[in-house]
C-alpha cells in the first residue's frame, strides 16, 4: 500500500509507546488515524498531541478482547473517517514471567486474550470491510523480537508473540491474490510505558487492584535517579518509521535492530540441522507443494537501512 495520503488507519493499543509512535507516523504520511486504547486518559494524552498537529484523529476506548465492543469501534472509525485502509493490531500487554508451569491459569487467559485473540479480533471485524471497499489495504500486527528469538524466564510472553507472528505468516497467505497485505512487525527494545500500561490493562480485566503510581521525585526536588541506558533503547518514533515503511514496501516481517540478526540465524540453522540427513523424495515434493513451501516467503525482499 504506498499511497497513504487520505486513507484511514486503525490502531490499536495507540495512545502511547510504540502504538502513539506508529499513529503519529500515519499521520505525518497524511492518513487519518483511529487511536484505539483501554485507558481513557492516555487518548486524551495522544489526542492533544494530535490536535497541537492539526492532524485527523479520532480516540476510541476499547478492550481489544470484547468482540462485540470492537465491531461497535470499527462502525464509530467508519461513521467519522469512512473506510479503513490499515489496520494496526499493536495492543498488547507484557505477561507473567517465570517457567510456563509456574504461572496460574489466570495469568495465562489474560495473555491469551489480549496478546491472541485480540489480534485475531482485530482480523475478523476490520479485514473483511478492507476486502469489502476493494480500495486495497494492509496490516500490521506487534509481535516481537521474542517471536523469534525466545527470551529466558519470558515464557508467557514468548508464546503469545509466537502465536501473533504465525497468525500473521496464515493471514499472508490467506489474502494472496487480494490487493490487501500483511506485515509481522518483530520491534527489539523501545522506550515505551509497557509496565505501567501493562499493570493497567491487566488489574482492569482481572479484577485485581491496580499497580502502585511510579515513584515520587525524591525530596527536595529533581528527577528520579533512572539506570542510563546509553542510546540503548529506541524511540518510538523510530518504529513508527519503520512500520510505515514496510507497510508502504508491503514487507512481510518488519524488524527493526540488527543486533538480532546473528542470533535468528543461530535460530535458522538449528532447524535446517534438525531435518535428517536423507535424500529427499521429489514425488513428494511434486505432489505436495503446499506443505514443502510456501510463495509468501520468497516475496520478501532485503530492506535497507532507514533513511535509505
Amino acid at each position: 500500500m504506498e499511497a497513504l495520503q487520505g486513507k484511514t488507519a486503525f490502531v490499536t493499543g495507540g495512545a502511547s509507546g510504540i502504538g502513539l509512535g506508529i499513529a503519529k507516523a500515519c499521520a505525518k504520511e497524511g492518513m487519518k488515524v483511529v487511536i484505539a486504547d483501554m485507558r481513557q486518559n492516555a487518548i486524551d494524552d495522544a489526542l492533544a498531541i494530535f490536535k497541537e498537529n492539526g492532524w485527523p484523529v479520532l480516540g476510541l476506548e476499547l478492550n481489544v478482547t470484547d468482540r462485540e465492543a470492537y465491531v461497535k469501534a470499527a462502525d464509530a472509525a467508519e461513521a467519522t473517517f469512512g473506510k479503513i485502509h490499515l489496520l494496526v493490531n499493536n495492543a498488547g500487554i507484557g505477561c507473567a514471567g517465570g517457567p510456563l508451569w509456574s504461572v496460574t491459569g489466570k495469568e495465562t487467559d489474560i495473555a491469551v486474550s489480549v496478546n491472541l485473540i485480540g489480534v485475531l479480533n482485530g482480523i475478523q471485524t476490520i479485514v473483511p470491510r478492507i476486502i469489502a471497499h476493494g480500495e486495497g489495504g494492509h496490516i500490521v500486527s506487534t509481535a516481537s523480537k521474542a517471536a523469534i528469538i525466545p527470551v529466558p524466564g519470558c515464557g508467557l510472553y514468548n508464546v503469545t508473540k509466537s502465536a501473533v507472528l504465525g497468525v500473521m505468516l496464515t493471514l499472508a497467505m490467506d489474502l494472496e491474490g487480494t490487493n490487501v497485505g500483511a506485515s509481522a512487525f518483530c520491534p527489539g527494545g523501545y522506550i515505551t510505558n509497557l509496565g505501567l500500561s501493562s499493570g493497567v490493562v491487566t488489574a482492569a480485566l482481572s479484577g485485581d487492584a491496580p499497580p502502585p503510581p511510579p515513584p515520587a521525585p525524591p525530596a527536595g526536588g529533581g528527577a528520579p535517579i533512572a539506570m542510563d541506558w546509553d542510546g540503548l533503547l529506541r524511540s518510538p518514533d523510530d518504529a513508527g518509521a519503520r512500520v510505515v515503511r514496510g507497510v508502504k514496501r508491503g514487507d512481510l516481517y518488519i524488524l527493526t535492530h540488527a543486533e538480532f540478526k546473528e542470533g535468528y540465524a543461530e535460530h535458522a540453522q538449528a532447524v535446517l540441522r534438525a531435518f535428517p540427513d536423507e535424500i529427499p523424495n521429489p514425488r513428494y515434493g511434486e505432489t505436495f507443494t503446499n506443505l514443502t513451501r510456501n510463495d509468501i516467503f520468497g516475496k520478501q525482499t532485503q530492506v535497507p537501512a532507514l533513511g535509505k
